[in-house]
């Protein structure tokens, strides 16, 4: 299984910012696909995740302004990301986790930086 991420970048505080992961490999249909983050200095940290029926879970510090949303046929996952702080300035990683067996992948992070 392999994750690819894209969409990071610079945006200044208060614009929006999507990323994007597609999946590729084998694949089973029960799984939770998420972002988490990491800022410099700090533990890696769960964003948003959403299971294959469509289920989401939050962070309470995006909860309002960040949606995340999958395209099962496409295998991707999606965060779409507004109202953007300076404190949302991470590097954002894909995760693709297997519920039975509890196996997961991660992505290569992007790097989303808000300016003030």
């Amino acid at each position: 299984v392999q994750l690819q991420a894209s969409g990071g970048g610079l945006v200044q505080a208060g614009g929006p910012l999507r990323l994007s992961c597609a999946a590729s490999g084998s694949i089973f249909s029960i799984n939770v696909m998420g972002w988490y983050r990491q800022a410099a200095g700090k533990q890696r940290e769960l964003v948003a995740t959403i299971t294959s029926p469509g289920t989401t879970v939050y962070a309470d510090s995006v909860k309002g302004r960040f949606t995340i949303s999958r395209d099962n046929a496409r295998r991707t996952v999606d965060l779409q990301m507004n109202s953007l702080k300076p404190e949302d300035t991470a590097v954002y990683y894909c995760n693709l986790l297997f519920p039975v067996g509890g196996k997961d992948y991660w992505g290569k992070g992007t790097l989303v930086t808000v300016s003030s």
